[in-house]
C-alpha cells in the first residue's frame, strides 16, 4: 500500500466526484485498450501455431505462395517442412522444429490468456468502482437541487 489515507467517497464534494469520475473513465478506456491489443497478440499466436501444423502436413517440394506484403506474394517452394524460422520478438528469428515451435506459440497464448484474466478482473473492478462514484455524485447532485429548491421556496415566502 502506498501509505496514502483513505477518503470515503461520501467526504468528497460534486467537483472533486466528478473529476473522479473522469479519471475512471479515462482508466477504464486505457484497460479496454490493453485488453483489445492482448486479445489480437493472443490471435496472431494462435494463427501462427496454427500455420505451423498446416506447413507440418504439406508434402516437401510443394509449390507455395509466400506473401511479401497484404496484397503481393510470390511463387515458392516448400523444401523443408520439419523446421520453421519463428519469430522470437524484437527482429530475431530462431530455426525450430515444428512441434518446438507449436510449443513456444502455445506458451505465448497460454501467457496471454492469464494475463487477460488479470486485466478482466481489474477492469472489472475499475468499473465497479466507477459505478459507486457515479451513485454518489447523482445523490450529491440530487441533495444540493433539493437544498437550492428548499431555499428557493424559503425565500419566496418571507
Amino acid at each position: 500500500m502506498s501509505g496514502g489515507k483513505v477518503i470515503p467517497l461520501q467526504e468528497l464534494n460534486i467537483s472533486q466526484l466528478h473529476q473522479l469520475s473522469q479519471q475512471l473513465e479515462q482508466e477504464l478506456e486505457l484497460l479496454q485498450s490493453s485488453l483489445s491489443s492482448l486479445k489480437l497478440a493472443q490471435g496472431k499466436f494462435s494463427e501462427c501455431k496454427e500455420s505451423l501444423s498446416k506447413v507440418g502436413s504439406m508434402p516437401a517440394n510443394k509449390d507455395i505462395l509466400v506473401p511479401l506484403t497484404s496484397s503481393m506474394y510470390v511463387a515458392g517452394q516448400l523444401k523443408d517442412t520439419d523446421t520453421a524460422l519463428i519469430d522470437v520478438g524484437t527482429g530475431y528469428y530462431i530455426e525450430m522444429k515444428l512441434e518446438n515451435g507449436k510449443d513456444y506459440y502455445q506458451r505465448k497464448v497460454d501467457f496471454l490468456t492469464q494475463q487477460l484474466e488479470k486485466l478482466q478482473s481489474v477492469l472489472q473492478d475499475k468499473f465497479q468502482f466507477k459505478e459507486e462514484v457515479v451513485e454518489v455524485l447523482q445523490m450529491k447532485v440530487q441533495a444540493q437541487l433539493a437544498a437550492q429548491q428548499h431555499l428557493a421556496g424559503v425565500s419566496t415566502k418571507s
